[in-house]
């Protein structure tokens, strides 16, 4: 259903850009006659006003396509701590930010980045959270799960075993850095 509200909005926004394309040439067109009428009779016209519509033009097709083309919000979550009330607090915030934006038929991103004690929401052995994110991965494909590389090599080697991950996360180089390039990219960033 919010695929389909997005298809729709950019649909939506398509059409809105075509029509105020349309509407501009056509007032171009019918201002054309005018010039030549104004070459044939020795009239000169003012090419200033000629080049101001058209930037002009420009300017408004420009700006009709952007305000009909829904921006997509993006948020990283950040959980850094083994505690099962930070873990679900963390996965209500991702719910409520996906519900908020379905209602109002914008696009959103999320991605919960764990590193340091908080991998253990993550892990497959360990993670308190595991069911509730396993029936998220399915309602909510908004939000993504990233695991620390650092922090999982660090558990295998404190615990000398392998440290299972829960199939629905991804394990990134590191997870400081995950949150650090995503902010640098424009994320809004929180630690709940």
């Amino acid at each position: 259903m919010r695929r389909l509200r997005y298809i729709a909005s950019i649909a939506a926004a398509g059409a809105v850009a075509l029509l105020v394309t349309n509407c501009l040439a056509t007032a171009a067109e019918s201002e054309q006659p005018r010039a030549k009428t104004a070459l044939a009779t020795g009239k000169t016209t003012k090419p200033a006003k000629s080049a101001a519509a058209a930037q002009a033009k420009k300017s408004t097709v420009a700006l009709a396509a952007q305000a009909a083309v829904p921006k997509e919000h993006r948020l990283i979550l950040q959980v850094n701590t083994n505690d099962a009330a930070a873990m679900n607090l963390t996965l209500n915030n991702a719910t409520n930010v996906a519900q908020y934006y379905e209602k109002i038929g914008e696009p959103v991103k999320i991605e919960v980045v764990t590193f340091g004690p908080g991998l253990n929401m993550l892990r497959d052995d360990t993670s308190p959270v595991k069911a509730r994110i396993e029936t998220m991965a399915l309602s909510t494909p908004e939000v993504s799960f990233k695991a620390c590389g650092i922090t999982r090599e660090n558990m295998r080697k404190a615990e000398d075993k392998d440290i299972p991950i829960i199939p629905q996360a991804e394990i990134v180089p590191s997870g400081v850095v995950r949150v650090m390039q995503r902010e640098e990219e424009g994320w809004s960033y929180v630690k709940p």
